[in-house]
């Protein structure tokens, strides 16, 4: 596997054990462990946290993945963090972008919303002294159509599954990852992957992986760096 291959971690803070106060504390930790191993996207997927909740949440992910850059003084390290499908929280608590659900608004309309809420967001305090980035925008996607129309519609990458088999959905197969490749954007490949599978995902035409538990349940720095040196 290449040494580009891009990684993506979607987060699930229920998984951990413990009452609400240990699975937040894991979670951060995990997270801090991610940026550390040079996880390139991190998904934060808390979809049942209230607003503010999840704003405090994303807000403290910011901190920790600067501080994870600083305290291993590698310039390199650039993980981004991505909201699930809440433009406004990823504006409010400035993340680097969003990830769409496959029925979510499209694309364009977060660019648009960007814009205008970066706008907003600097009438009322100092202005960065830098404009606002563009928005890194994933979108979840089932089949090669969907991944040509999150192309279309300016996604900046698309994460496609799941590949193999997982709970009460059919795989979608590596012939059909292998169609959604074809795509001008990169496609990472997601659902059911583990490190014995992984490979047949990068031969099949995808940019990288994407996974919850196989990033959450093991040593991050062990894994990234076994995918990355099984060449």
């Amino acid at each position: 596997m290449a040494e580009s291959c891009l990684f993506y971690y979607i987060t699930d803070r229920r998984a951990f054990p413990g009452d609400q106060l240990a699975q937040r504390r894991r979670l951060l930790e995990k997270i801090s462990e991610a940026a550390r191993a040079g996880v390139n996207y991190i998904q934060l997927r808390e979809k049942d946290l209230a607003t503010r909740d999840l704003e405090s949440l994303a807000s403290e992910a910011v901190n920790i993945i600067r501080e994870a850059r600083l305290a291993t003084g590698n310039r390199q390290l650039t993980t981004a963090l991505l909201i699930n499908s809440r433009t406004d929280v990823a504006i409010a608590t400035e993340t680097d972008g969003v990830h769409l659900r496959s029925d979510d608004i499209s694309p364009q309309e977060v660019r648009r919303i960007w814009g205008a809420g970066n706008a907003d967001c600097g009438r009322g305090r100092l202005a960065r002294s830098l404009p606002p980035q563009p928005p890194m925008i994933a979108v979840s996607c089932h089949s090669p159509a969907e991944v040509a129309q999150a192309a279309a519609s300016g996604g900046t990458f698309a994460v496609f599954g799941p590949v193999f088999q997982k709970k009460d959905t059919a795989p979608a197969g590596l012939a059909s990852l292998r169609e959604a490749c074809q795509s001008t954007i990169p496609v990472l490949a997601l659902g059911g992957v583990t490190l014995s599978n992984a490979r047949s995902c990068l031969e099949a035409g995808a940019a990288g992986i994407a996974a919850i538990r196989l990033f959450q349940d093991n040593d991050i720095a062990a894994v990234v760096n076994q995918l990355r040196s099984n060449n």
